[in-house]
C-alpha cells in the first residue's frame, strides 16, 4: 500500500484554527501611529538610522498579545488575522477608502471610527514623505500613462514594503540576535576611517545594533506578558505552558535555540518582526525543513507529538499574518494573500537528496491545519524518494490547492544562468508565489511588475493606440499586415517601447525605497549586508534582481494562430472583417454573457446537446475525447446563438482554432515565441542594485482584474474578461486531457523565465484517489518535468462543491482553493475571481 493516511490534530489546534477561521480582520493604528512619532522625533538623521529608530520605536511599545491556546507566541496586531498600516510607504488610499474598505469587493477591513480617527491624525504628517511620493515624482509621465491604461502595474511595491524574500533563520537559530550584534560591534571596530564607505557602513552597524536590542526586548516583553498571564492562570496545565513560553521568551532569540521548541518560538519571532519592521507581503520562511530538522533531532526530550503540535502552530501563527492593499491591488491578489512560501525537499548544496523527518512533518502539518498559509511547496528532482512524491499527492488530493510542485532540473541551470553558483543554486528555496531565489543571499524584487502581454497584443492591432491615445510607437494598421512576419515586426516593437517603461517604472520605486526606507533588521539576515555595510535596499545582498511578471500568454498565443489560419493561410476572414469584429466586441454587448466556451460558460442544455450529438456517433469515446469533440460541437460556426450578429461567424471560427494546452506543436510555439519575446526583451535591464532585470510568468489573480483592461481578442475571447493565468492555457480550452496540456506547457521556455512561471491544474476528486491515483499524480509529474516545465499546482474539486459555495458560504467556510500562487478561503474571493476558478478545466486520467 502507499496510502499512509494523516493523524488527527490536537483539539488546541482545532480551537486555534476556529479563531482565525472566525476572525473579523481590522485595520489597527498603533504601528502607523508609534512609526509617525519615531519620525517625528529623528528628522534629520539618516535615513538607515531613522529606520532603526522606527523599529526601536514599535518593538518597544507595540501591544503584546497571547491568544488563548498559544504554544508559540508574538501577535503583530491585538485582533487575530487583522493588520497594521505602514504610512511610510503610501497612505493617501487609506483614507480615501475608510468608508468603504468594510464593504469593497475584495479583501474587505472593519476600520472603527476611532481607529480611523487615530489613523487621519498620523496621516497628517506624510505628504510629500513617503516612498511611492518619492518614485512617482522620478516617473516620467509615459510611464504614469502605461500604468494608467493597463499595460502594468507597479502597485506591489509602489504602495507597500518589498518583502518577497527569505531571510537566514538558520544564521539566527545558530547565533541568535545577541550574536548578530556582536557582529555589528566587531565589524564597527574594524572599520577604516580613510575608506570613502565609512560613514554610511557606520551608520549602517549602528542601525543594526539598534534595532537588534529593541528586538530582544520586543520578546522579552513577551516573556513578561506570559510571566503575568500564568500568575493568573488557574487551570495548572496551561500555567505550566505560559511559564515554559516565559523561559522561552526570555532565552530565545535573544540566545541560540537549544531545544525544538525554542527553535519554534526563534524562527516565528524572526518571522513576526520581519512583519512589523516593513509589512512586506511574502517574506517566505523558506526551506523550513533543512534549517529546523537538526534541532528536532538534537532534542531527546520532545516527544513526536508534542513537536508536531509545535509545528502545527507554526502554520496557525502563518495564518494569523494579514495585509490590507488598496482596492485594485486587493482584486490582484484576492484572498487575504500574504504569500509566505515555505518549502520542503529538493537537495543539499552537495547536489543529495534533502529530504527528512521534518520535511513529512510539514506535510503532516498542512493535513491537520488546512487553512490557506503557509503557501506550501516542495521541490522535486530525479533523487527524490517516490516516498516522498506519493505523500505529497496524498496532501494535494485534500484539495487545499498544496503543495505546488518545484523542477529542480528547470530551476537550478536557470539560477545558474543569472550567476547563482551552483551550491547556491541547490540550495534556493521559494518566495512569494511562485519565485526561486538564493534563500539569504539574494534581493530579488520578484512581483515587481504585472505586466499585460494580451494588453500589448491589443495595442499592436491598433498601431499603437488605446482608444484616441497613441500611447505606443505607430508599427502600422492591422489591416496593413501582409504576413505573419508583419505582425511579429510590430509586437516586436511595442515590446520594445512598453517593457522600457515597464524597467523605468521599477527602478524609481527600487530608488525610493533605498532613500527612504531601508531595512536594517531584515538586512542583517541576508547575506552580505552585514560584510559589505549597506542594506538590501542599497545593494547588500550577493544576488540582485528584479522580477516583473507576464501574463495573457496563451491568450496571445492563441489569438496569433487563429490569425495565421483563418487569414494568412486559410483567407476565411479578411483582416479588415476581423478588425471590425474585435472594434464591436463581435456584436456582443459590454455586460452581455456568451454563450460559447470562448467567451463565456454555455448553458446546461447546450451542454448534454453536444454531448447527445457526439455519443450519437460513438458510444464508447473515451473521457478526453468526449470533451473535446464536445468542445469542437459548441465552437462550431454553424452552431446558432441567440442574438446573434453579422460578427458571430468570425467569432465562431476564430474561436475554433486549434488552442494552447493540447500538445499542438504550431500553436504551441507561437505562444512560447511570444513569450519569449516579453522575457528576453525584459532581461535587458539592470537595476539601480546593480542586478539584472528578469522575467516569469505567473498572474496572482491579476488575470481576472486585468482582463478588464482588454477589448476583444482574435482567438474569440470577449472584451473585459479574465484573461489566461500564468502559463496555463485558457480555461476549458485544454481539452485533450492533463498529460497534452502539460505537454503544451512544457514547450514554453522556462529556463528564461527564471524569475518563476504558475501552471494550473485541476482534476476531478476521482482522478486522484486510492493508490492508483497517487500512482498517476506521481508520473504525471515526473513527466511533465522530464519536459522540463517549471512548476505545476493542481486544485481537486469538483464544479459542484465551488457552485455550492457561491451559494452557501456560510457552510463552506473551511473551503481552501488554489487560486494562483497561493491559496485562499473561496468564500472570501470576489465572485470573479470565484468564477475563474469555477471555469478552469477539470482533469482527469
Amino acid at each position: 500500500m502507499i496510502e499512509k493516511g494523516f493523524t488527527k490534530p490536537t483539539d488546541r489546534v482545532m480551537r486555534l484554527k476556529s479563531q482565525i477561521i472566525h476572525a473579523r480582520p481590522y485595520v489597527e493604528s498603533e504601528r502607523a501611529v508609534l512609526a509617525t512619532e519615531a519620525y517625528k522625533a529623528t528628522e534629520g538623521l539618516p535615513a538607515i538610522l531613522r529606520r532603526a529608530k522606527v523599529a526601536e520605536k514599535i518593538f518597544n511599545e507595540l501591544p503584546v498579545t497571547i491568544r488563548d491556546d498559544e504554544l508559540i507566541v508574538g501577535a503583530i496586531t491585538k485582533n487575530p488575522r487583522s493588520t497594521e498600516i505602514c504610512p511610510e510607504f503610501s497612505f493617501d488610499w487609506v483614507e480615501a477608502e475608510f468608508d468603504t474598505m468594510a464593504t469593497r469587493v475584495a479583501d474587505p477591513f472593519e476600520i472603527p471610527k476611532e481607529t480611523a480617527a487615530e489613523l487621519h491624525e498620523a496621516f497628517k504628517y506624510w505628504p510629500g514623505k513617503t516612498t511611492q511620493a518619492l518614485a512617482a515624482s522620478y516617473m516620467s509621465k509615459k510611464a504614469h500613462d502605461c500604468m494608467a491604461n493597463g499595460v502594468f502595474t507597479v502597485g506591489n511595491y509602489y504602495f507597500g514594503g518589498v518583502g518577497h524574500v527569505c531571510v537566514d533563520y538558520g544564521k539566527i537559530l545558530k547565533i541568535g540576535f545577541r550574536g548578530v550584534i556582536e557582529q555589528a560591534i566587531k565589524l564597527l571596530e574594524c572599520l577604516d576611517e580613510k575608506d570613502p564607505g565609512f560613514i554610511k557602513k557606520k551608520q549602517f552597524y549602528n542601525a543594526v545594533v539598534i534595532s537588534y536590542n529593541a528586538a530582544i526586548n520586543f520578546a522579552h516583553r513577551y516573556a513578561a506578558k506570559a510571566e503575568e498571564l500564568a500568575r493568573q492562570e488557574s487551570n495548572p496545565s496551561r500555567k505550566a505552558e505560559l511559564e515554559q513560553i516565559a523561559k522561552n521568551c526570555r532565552r530565545v532569540p535573544e540566545n541560540p535555540a537549544t531545544t525544538f521548541w525554542e527553535a519554534c518560538q526563534t524562527m516565528w519571532f524572526v518571522q513576526c518582526m520581519l512583519q512589523i519592521e516593513s509589512s512586506g507581503h511574502s517574506i517566505s520562511p523558506g526551506r523550513f525543513d533543512q534549517y529546523m530538522d537538526p534541532y528536532l533531532q538534537a532534542d531527546k526530550s520532545i516527544s513526536r507529538e508534542f513537536a508536531q503540535e509545535l509545528v502545527d502552530c507554526i502554520w496557525i501563527k502563518l495564518n494569523d499574518v494579514n495585509k490590507t492593499r488598496d482596492e485594485v491591488s486587493a482584486q490582484a491578489f484576492a484572498g487575504y494573500a500574504v504569500f509566505q512560501n515555505l518549502c520542503v525537499g529538493g537537495q543539499t548544496e552537495d547536489g543529495l537528496d534533502a529530504t527528512n523527518d521534518m520535511s513529512y512533518m510539514c506535510m503532516e502539518a498542512v493535513a491537520h491545519v488546512k487553512l490557506p498559509a503557509p503557501s506550501f511547496s516542495i521541490r522535486v528532482w530525479q533523487g527524490t524518494p517516490d516516498e516522498f512524491l506519493f505523500r505529497a499527492a496524498e496532501v494535494v488530493r485534500l484539495g487545499l490547492g498544496v503543495p505546488a510542485v518545484y523542477n529542480d532540473e528547470v530551476i537550478i541551470p536557470a539560477l545558474q544562468n543569472r550567476g547563482v553558483s551552483l551550491a547556491d543554486a541547490r540550495d534556493y528555496g521559494i518566495v512569494g508565489c511562485v519565485e526561486p531565489q538564493a534563500i539569504h543571499r539574494t534581493e530579488g524584487w520578484h512581483d515587481a511588475a504585472f505586466f499585460n502581454v494580451a494588453k500589448v497584443l491589443e495595442i499592436t492591432m491598433n498601431n499603437g493606440r488605446v482608444g484616441d491615445t497613441q500611447l505606443g510607437p505607430k508599427t502600422g494598421e492591422m489591416t496593413d499586415w501582409k504576413s505573419l512576419d508583419d505582425f511579429y515586426a510590430a509586437f516586436q516593437a511595442q515590446m520594445t517601447f512598453f517593457v522600457k517603461y515597464l524597467a523605468e517604472a521599477d527602478n524609481c520605486v527600487d530608488l525610493a525605497h533605498a532613500e527612504r526606507a531601508p531595512l536594517p533588521f531584515l538586512s542583517a539576515m541576508v547575506d552580505d549586508c552585514m560584510g559589505r555595510g549597506k542594506s538590501v535596499q542599497e545593494g547588500g545582498a550577493i544576488y540582485n534582481f528584479t522580477g516583473p511578471q507576464a501574463f495573457g500568454v496563451a491568450d496571445t498565443g492563441d489569438s496569433v494562430y487563429a490569425m495565421k489560419k483563418f487569414v494568412f493561410d486559410e483567407k476565411k476572414v479578411s483582416m479588415a472583417d476581423l478588425k471590425d469584429a474585435l472594434d464591436a466586441n463581435f456584436g456582443v454587448a459590454l455586460g452581455e454573457s456568451a454563450q460559447t466556451s470562448g467567451g463565456g460558460t454555455p448553458s446546461e442544455e447546450e451542454v448534454y446537446a453536444a454531448v447527445r450529438k457526439v455519443l450519437s456517433t460513438n458510444s464508447s469515446v473515451d473521457v478526453a475525447t468526449l470533451k473535446d469533440e464536445v468542445y469542437r460541437t459548441l465552437a462550431a460556426k454553424d452552431t446558432p446563438q441567440s442574438g446573434s450578429s453579422k460578427y458571430d461567424g468570425i467569432r465562431r471560427l476564430m474561436d475554433s482554432a486549434e488552442c494552447f494546452g493540447n500538445d499542438d506543436d504550431e500553436v504551441d510555439l507561437i505562444a512560447r515565441k511570444c513569450a519569449r519575446i516579453y522575457c528576453l526583451e525584459v532581461e535587458k535591464y539592470t537595476n539601480p542594485r546593480g542586478g539584472q532585470f528578469q522575467a516569469g510568468i505567473y498572474p496572482v489573480s491579476a488575470n481576472v482584474l486585468f482582463g478588464k483592461d482588454v477589448g476583444a481578442l482574435p482567438d474569440g475571447r470577449l472584451a473585459k474578461k479574465p484573461l489566461s493565468d500564468g502559463v496555463s492555457p485558457r480555461q476549458g480550452k485544454d481539452a485533450k486531457g492533463p498529460t497534452a496540456a502539460a505537454n503544451s506547457v512544457a514547450k514554453l521556455d522556462h529556463f528564461i523565465a527564471s524569475n518563476g512561471t504558475l501552471y494550473n491544474q485541476k482534476f476531478l476528486p476521482a482522478a486522484l484517489a486510492g493508490d492508483q491515483g497517487l500512482q498517476n499524480f506521481a508520473s504525471l509529474v515526473r513527466s511533465y518535468f522530464d519536459h522540463k516545465g517549471m512548476h505545476v499546482q493542481f486544485n481537486v474539486i469538483d464544479r459542484q462543491t465551488l457552485l455550492d459555495a457561491q451559494k452557501n458560504p456560510d457552510a463552506h467556510k473551511d473551503l481552501v482553493v488554489r487560486v494562483a500562487g497561493y491559496s485562499a478561503q473561496f468564500v472570501v474571493l470576489a465572485k470573479e475571481v470565484q468564477d475563474d476558478i469555477i471555469s478552469r478545466t477539470e482533469q482527469t486520467f
